[in-house]
């Protein structure tokens, strides 16, 4: 490993701590680091360990030392906290949160992260945050349908990425044995039953709100059932265990509900067994034995709750406090693990991270960081009402964070090779950042032969060359001649001429310009080619993330305006 990757971590260490007047939280610090420089994310593995020292260096020292050593070695950053201009809402108290909060993030490891799961995951962050405690994240992986064996890796990558402050990692598929202990002991307690009915007929009995015959099996008689489950005696829809619950609920889905039942394929990748536990049990058994305090989650969960609450009654556990947010809708992206998936494998998607996914790791490609979608997310809160996510607060809040740091730079899409008559040579000095004087300034010469993007020029007869100079342009058919129009700002102002990007027709570099909805190719300046990773602002056009320069090309992701 690098020093370099060291000497971030140590940096955005103490920015954090110097940030929050707290020590850093490793999960924090990863996350930044990963988000800021995503060529490390394949690595995120090895940098735990180097996070956890560089944390430790940064707890050991004083408020004002951590102050001072930022000022020393990245004054940078240490600007970066004292103009930011970022508020994060306020959100609501949680009842009984007062001593502290244990709370989860229960993902299922069939692929990334996505949008959906940053709500639920960054929420939860929030209250561990602000109340204090612990941050469990739950791999629940007890279907062995549903796991992707390269999903728990891409998970804990993304993890990592959005700065979640994790403080228990536990696998599902870890307890099966607790499980099956707990299984039994409801059995023992009369509040299950091993049904071996066929599924058809079971469900026509529901329905009906009427019993199935093994409901009135003896403790014993079940018990002797569920030890032929665990002994492999009978294979995939032979048996199942069921909570007895109320048969004449008005909703059919809460009557005797499944706990338990059997897959024999495919294999699970991390477990050799053939019982597991279906989620509404497993996650009671552990949001008691884990000692969750408080659940938030979505509505679509609220039925989920109520079915979960049968087994902590039947225990008599205490159950979370539950907190039930309204439906998120997203638009413009694609959610579904298994259409990704296919997608992916017919070749329609490039991987993963396909601008066209609403995978976390797509939105970083496009230059989208972490913490904007932090702030998205907690300005959405824990509202009841269903809402639509707005893409346009994302970006709003991820200009904040961006605009500061991007250095600005002139693509051009479409060009058209002009010569500009009467033109003398010139030199342009256009600024690397405009609020920034001290990073310096491109110098761009010209004798006469421009690109110009075509959309800008058709049907004009002025514009202006930003920082260059003013052209005119008469029109032959589809052909433009461009003739040199002075100096003057004002003149270009008096005659509302729109201000453009251009290049040297003899200094540019080949530029391919990724966006959701197509892409542009055009060239831009050769000085691009040092931002691979960072996000620029392609003036006039909006924020791209450099994503790579190969073979003399750039690729580069559009963002947002």
């Amino acid at each position: 490993m690098e020093s370099g990757i060291e000497h971030l971590l140590f940096i955005y260490a103490l920015q954090n701590a110097v940030k929050h007047d707290a020590p850093p939280k490793a999960g924090t610090v990863i996350g930044t680091v990963l988000g800021k420089h995503p060529e490390f994310r394949s690595r995120a593995r090895e940098i735990g360990p180097l996070a956890g020292k560089a944390v430790a260096e940064v707890a050991g020292m004083s408020a004002a030392e951590r102050k001072s050593r930022l000022e020393e070695i990245a004054p940078e950053l240490l600007a970066e906290l004292s103009e930011t201009h970022e508020h994060v809402r306020e959100l609501p108290a949680l009842e009984g949160a007062e001593n502290g909060v244990v709370m989860r993030f229960a993902p299922n490891p069939s692929g990334p992260l996505h949008l959906g799961h940053a709500r639920a995951s960054i929420l939860n962050d929030y209250y561990v945050r602000r109340y204090g405690g612990r941050y469990v994240l739950r791999i629940e992986d007890t279907d062995p349908r549903r796991v992707d064996p390269e999903a728990y890796e891409m998970v804990q990558e993304d993890v990592a990425w959005l700065g979640l402050g994790i403080t228990d990692i536990v696998y599902q598929s870890d307890r099966l044995d607790i499980y099956y202990d707990w299984c039994r002991k409801l059995i023992e307690l009369g509040g299950a039953y091993v049904c071996v009915c066929d599924s058809e007929r079971f469900r026509e009995l529901k329905l009906k709100g009427k019993s199935c015959p093994c409901r009135d099996l003896t403790v014993e008689e079940n018990l002797e059932l569920w030890q032929k489950m665990l002994d492999g005696e009978f294979y995939e829809g032979d048996a199942t265990v069921r909570v007895k619950t109320d048969l004449a609920h008005p909703d059919p889905a809460m009557r005797d509900y499944s706990a338990m039942r059997i897959v024999n394929t495919p294999l699970h990748p991390r477990v050799d067994a053939t019982v597991f536990p279906l989620m509404n049990f497993s996650v009671a058994v552990d949001d008691h034995l884990l000692g969750i305090t408080h659940v938030i989650r979505g509505k679509d969960h609220i039925a989920n709750t109520r079915r979960q609450r049968y087994i902590f009654d039947y225990f008599g556990w205490k159950p979370p406090v539950y907190r039930h947010y309204g439906r998120m809708g997203i638009s413009g992206v694609i959610l579904s693990t298994s259409g990704m998936r296919e997608g992916i494998q017919s070749g329609l998607y490039t991987g993963w991270d396909d601008i066209h996914l609403g995978t976390l790791r797509a939105i970083a490609r496009r230059g989208i960081e972490a913490e904007a979608v932090r702030n998205a997310m907690t300005d959405i809160g824990i509202g009841e009402t269903d809402i639509s996510f707005s893409w346009e607060n994302l970006y709003a809040r991820n200009k904040e964070l961006v605009d500061p740091k991007a250095n600005r730079y002139f693509f051009v899409p479409d060009p058209v090779e002009v010569t500009v008559e009467g033109a003398p040579p010139h030199e342009a000095h256009a600024a690397l950042h405009p609020g920034d004087p001290s990073r310096g300034a491109r110098v761009l010469t010209t004798a006469g032969r421009v690109l110009l993007p075509r959309a800008d020029i058709e049907g004009r007869s002025m514009v202006r060359l930003k920082d260059l100079y003013n052209i005119r342009i008469v029109w032959d058919g589809d052909e433009p001649h461009v003739s040199y129009a002075g100096d003057s700002l004002e003149e270009a102002r008096n005659e509302k001429a729109p201000i453009i990007q251009w290049l040297p027709a003899d200094t540019k570099m080949p530029c391919t310009l990724l966006q959701q909805d197509g892409s542009l190719e055009g060239f831009c300046e050769p000085l691009v080619a040092g931002e691979r990773d960072n996000v620029v602002q392609f003036e006039r056009i909006g924020f791209a993330r450099i994503d790579s320069v190969e073979d003399g090309r750039v690729s580069a992701y559009f963002a947002h305006r």
